[in-house]
């Protein structure tokens, strides 16, 4: 067994790098070709897609698969056609690759900057949702990369009859079928593989679960490109709008629950504790289960607020559940971000330039806000048009991972004939 996982990730990396090298060179008319014929396969295969993706289904009901899961795993003509708009989309993208930056002449008279070249052979994990099948293959190959994606296996019958279309549309368009490649394999040794891959791939994204993610964090001999938690801070400063302060955190909490970018704690200063006295009911009424320090309970104790212990601020709950705490200043709330947070998404709500200029500065997370809510922390709506994860490493991306996440830069010089004396 362990020959046949070897032998199997030796043939898919080989075939990947392979396909990389002649990527790099593929002019931006030609992806966007094979982008807008992968479309168009979408939607003409659609009947086909949703009868493999029926066998998933089936084998979800079998296995007892909660609601929550099989509705991500879920394939329908609605969410097809948002694949083949999300191809379009990414297809109407500027392409980084080959742009120069930073252009400078030295006194020898050279010139020297950077250049976007792609990262080279990307390895997708990913669970359950099976359009990230597409959204991943579009991203690596519009950013001039091969991908090896490695779905779940509850989401196998739908992921390979995706892959296959992809390949079928680079082939179609006259480029590297391997650039796209899935590991059409449930054998969860094939992942370890992947992530010992080092001879074939350049870096790994996993997408899910934290149990996914730390593995893979663990395991890797791969750099990776991660977070592990979303635990999402919004502070209310003295000097904040209540009326604003009360919108974004609602927002932030109730627009969804179980994404990365919600609000999992909401820091209020003493002196805006008033703002609590509309809020608090508002998140009641919304079912959102309430854990507050004991002060906060002390002054509300007529609501049925629940007394937040040690273990909530490192809480990601991914659910209609809040913890809120009263803060002495923004020092103090910057304070408890750096000691729980998990480097994801924080915001400020205050009407002073300076504290919120402060925040700015001091937060150290992948995305800090400034009177908006947690929830624009999305690739698309920082205009990258479309994200393949969200990093809170520091190197080589921090935050959205769109198109110029994928990929990375060389120096470039310009010369006329000069030599170093």
């Amino acid at each position: 067994m362990e020959h046949s996982v070897a032998t199997m990730m030796n043939n898919i990396g080989q075939q990947a790098k392979s396909a990389a090298k002649r990527m790099v060179m593929v002019a931006s008319d030609r992806k966007n070709l094979a982008l807008q014929h992968a479309a168009a396969l979408l939607r003409q295969e659609c009947d086909a897609i949703m009868q493999a993706n029926g066998l998933d289904m089936a084998a979800a009901d079998a296995k007892g698969l909660s609601e929550a899961l099989k509705d991500r795993l879920m394939l329908n003509g609605a969410r097809i056609e948002a694949m083949a708009v999300g191809l379009e989309q990414v297809a109407g993208l500027a392409d980084p690759v080959g742009a120069i930056s930073d252009l400078v002449y030295r006194p020898s008279g050279i010139q020297v900057g950077h250049m976007r070249v792609p990262l080279g052979v990307i390895g997708m994990i990913y669970e359950s949702r099976p359009n990230v099948t597409i959204d991943a293959a579009a991203l690596c190959l519009k950013s001039g990369n091969a991908v090896i994606l490695r779905g779940g296996s509850e989401s196998i019958h739908s992921n390979r009859a995706l892959a296959l279309l992809m390949q079928q549309a680079l082939r179609d368009s006259d480029l590297p079928e391997h650039a796209v490649q899935l590991i059409d394999s449930i054998d969860r040794a094939m992942v370890g593989a992947l992530l010992r891959a080092n001879a074939y791939v350049d870096v790994i994204i996993p997408r899910g679960g934290r149990s996914l993610t730390e593995r893979v964090a663990n395991e890797s001999t791969v750099p990776v490109i991660k977070h592990l938690d979303g635990i999402c801070h919004v502070y209310i400063d003295k000097d904040a709008d209540e009326k604003m302060a009360v919108n974004i955190a609602m927002n932030a909490k109730t627009h969804r629950y179980g994404v990365c970018n919600a609000m999992e704690t909401l820091l209020v200063h003493h002196d805006a504790m008033a703002i609590l006295t509309p809020l608090l009911p508002m998140l009641l009424e919304k079912g959102v289960k309430v854990m507050a320090s004991a002060d906060i309970c002390a002054a509300y104790a007529e609501l049925p607020l629940q007394l937040a212990v040690e273990e909530d601020w490192r809480t990601e709950y991914l659910a209609p559940e809040l913890s809120i705490r009263l803060v002495d200043s923004v020092e103090m709330a910057m304070e408890h971000i750096a000691t729980y947070g998990s480097g994801h998404t924080e915001s400020i709500v205050t009407d002073s330039y300076a504290t919120g200029q402060l925040f700015l500065r001091s937060v150290d997370s992948s995305s800090v806000m400034w009177n908006a809510s947690t929830r624009f922390a999305d690739g698309f709506e920082y205009g990258l048009g479309a994200e393949i994860g969200i990093s809170t490493d520091r190197l080589h991306v921090r935050g959205p991972v769109g198109l110029d996440g994928l990929t990375t830069q060389k120096w470039i010089v310009l010369g006329s004939g000069q030599v170093r004396s």
